[in-house]
């Protein structure tokens, strides 16, 4: 017993000492700063209440990912089972979950960018229809558009200057996202060097990629029920220990002290990884497929 003590109240000074680290620092000057300019109050003064608690809760937050509630888990689960192997377990899991944090964040940007192309070439064609010439109807319809960020700047600069626009056009569309722009890029250099009608093609091009659009999404709201259900399916463990806990066992003991419910913990999460791994790749390989 004096072990599992000795375990519990390491764990339990790790939790303080993360508490400590995201309490303090950073969030606690800036916030004396935000008092001293804002007119003199006393440094330790500060809004009573839950409006304090916000304040602190919403530091906390802007300097942690989402990533690192998996640590936190860990800790607790440290805490509750007398065991290391949770805190190591959570450590593991913030590069994994960075990982997926930062593909989601690139895959809002790559749909971003097909948006911004779409709209690039709706706002062309009227800027071309209006009787403006391709270079000059190209500046005011990149800036409408936005969301292509650097590439737009680099588009732009051909235009103006009296680069080669197509050329432009065509390396801005290596960026994840802005395919598109290699259909402008040629509608371009068909209308500059045969005559041929510009407004006419983006039109075409945008009727397109939205279609395009559309079919992606049709697809994502389709395995929308497939990735809830994997994803219930990969939590329903946790549900299992929580019922095992209500009704007086010790699932945790089990788990983390025994032999038997070591190796059960070991292949059950493996194979849990892997069965989720698996659903999860079917499908972005679905939605990869329509891109």
């Amino acid at each position: 017993m004096n072990g599992t003590s000795e375990v519990s109240m390491g764990a339990a000074a790790a939790c303080l000492g993360v508490a400590a680290w995201l309490l303090g620092g950073g969030c606690a000057g800036a916030r004396r700063t935000r008092l001293l300019l804002a007119g003199g109050g006393a440094v330790g003064s500060g809004p009573p209440g839950w409006a304090r608690v916000l304040r602190e809760w919403a530091c906390i937050r802007g300097r942690l990912g989402a990533e690192w509630w998996s640590l936190a888990a860990g800790l607790v689960l440290a805490v509750l089972g007398a065991s290391v192997l949770p805190v190591a377990a959570g450590a593991a899991g913030v590069p994994l979950l960075r990982r997926v944090r930062r593909a989601a964040v690139e895959r809002r940007a790559q749909e971003r960018r097909r948006e911004a192309v779409i709209a690039l070439c709706g706002a062309l064609a009227g800027e071309v229809r209006a009787g403006r010439q391709p270079g000059e109807a190209l500046l005011p319809a990149a800036r409408d558009s936005g969301g292509l960020g650097d590439l737009q700047a680099t588009v732009l600069a051909a235009a103006r200057f009296g680069g080669d626009v197509p050329d432009a056009l065509a390396a801005a569309a290596r960026q994840p996202g802005a395919e598109g722009l290699r259909g402008l890029a040629a509608c371009w250099r068909v209308a500059v060097d045969q005559g041929a009608g510009l407004a006419a093609g983006l039109d075409r091009l945008g009727a397109a990629l939205c279609a395009e659009r559309d079919q992606r999404a049709d697809l994502r709201a389709q395995l929308a029920g497939a990735r809830a259900t994997a994803v219930m399916l990969a939590g329903l463990p946790v549900v299992g220990l929580a019922l095992g806990a209500a009704l007086g066992a010790d699932p945790l003991h089990i788990l983390l002290h025994t032999s038997s419910g070591l190796l059960c913990l070991a292949v059950g999460g493996a194979l849990e990884g892997l069965g989720l791994w698996w659903a999860l790749r079917i499908m972005r390989g679905a939605e990869e497929g329509t891109a």
